[in-house]
């Protein structure tokens, strides 16, 4: 009896589940964020699409460039020996194509927005290169994640306005803070490959307990930047319902999950964090239009 070769879904679906295309719900709102904050309005529908583009770009190349860099990882780890490169649904020739192309994606949308974006691109890409090779040398590689994606609302702001104030560094300084709070929950995942293969996480450095600690307080300095950079800025009451949504999501993520009792971690990870991006946004935006 012949046994058929499983059938592969369509490229255009491999590449989108080897960004995990839905998780841009984390980053995008914001970029978003950060623009309607520099206007203190809605921003023209230019800045906007090229922002978007230049947002899809760029999380794309990371992702990308995470997957390729640790693809002989992934394939040594139950979890994650079914992605597209491990399991050979994908060849390295196609997503080095799919890198060139999600840079020159970000690189043609930096160019339609402000001058100075068009000599800062580099710097995210050089964080993005550097990413995946952190967690071989030192457990703060999730700070550096969170940095990389704290550009976002960083990003936003300087591609409209051209000049970054304070504001926009506390904004950004609150997602750096947000992403490896959940990034150190994120660790908990992969605690015994990590340490089969000499990896560096807070949880292999500090045990679970530690990534605990350490992800309460990440979060609480994420509310703690969130306020602060709302004292700075011309925001009405929506921004600061906004700053408390948040605070209340963040409270319930962190009572999904114990040290002890791991089962909900997903819905920790996957589902909140998009909740409270898009949250904090649709408050945000409702701040800028209705002043």
């Amino acid at each position: 009896m012949t046994v058929s070769a499983p059938t592969l879904a369509p490229l255009p679906a491999r590449f989108a589940r080897l960004v995990k295309i839905e998780h841009t719900v984390f980053a995008l709102p914001f970029a978003y964020v950060g623009a309607f904050l520099a206007v203190g309005r809605t921003p023209s529908g230019h800045d906007l699409l090229w922002i978007t583009l230049a947002m899809v770009g760029a999380r794309s190349l990371a992702m990308a460039l995470n997957r390729l860099i640790d693809t002989g990882i992934d394939a040594r780890n139950p979890r994650t020996s079914g992605r597209e490169l491990p399991s050979g649904q994908l060849s390295v020739l196609q997503v080095l194509l799919f890198c060139a192309a999600s840079l020159a994606l970000f690189v043609v949308s930096v160019w339609q927005l402000a001058p100075v974006t068009h000599w800062l691109w580099p710097i995210p890409v050089a964080g993005f290169v550097l990413y995946p090779y952190l967690k071989r040398w030192t457990w703060l590689c999730h700070l550096w994640l969170g940095a990389v994606d704290g550009l976002a609302p960083v990003g936003g702001w300087v591609a409209i306005t051209n000049h970054l104030p304070w504001e926009a560094w506390v904004l950004g300084a609150a997602v750096t803070f947000w992403v490896a709070g959940f990034d150190f929950f994120y660790a908990l995942f992969d605690v015994d490959i990590d340490r089969a293969e000499g990896l560096h996480s807070v949880v292999t450095r500090f045990g679970v307990r530690g990534a605990f600690a350490a992800a309460r307080l990440a979060h609480l300095a994420t509310v703690a930047c969130l306020f602060v950079a709302g004292l700075g800025l011309s925001v009405g009451v929506l921004y600061w319902i906004g700053v408390a949504v948040v605070a209340a999501l963040l409270v319930y993520e962190h009572a999904l999950v114990r040290p002890d009792d791991l089962r909900r971690l997903d819905a920790a990870f996957f589902t909140m964090n998009g909740v409270i991006s898009v949250a904090f946004a649709v408050f945000v935006i409702a701040d800028a239009i209705v002043r």
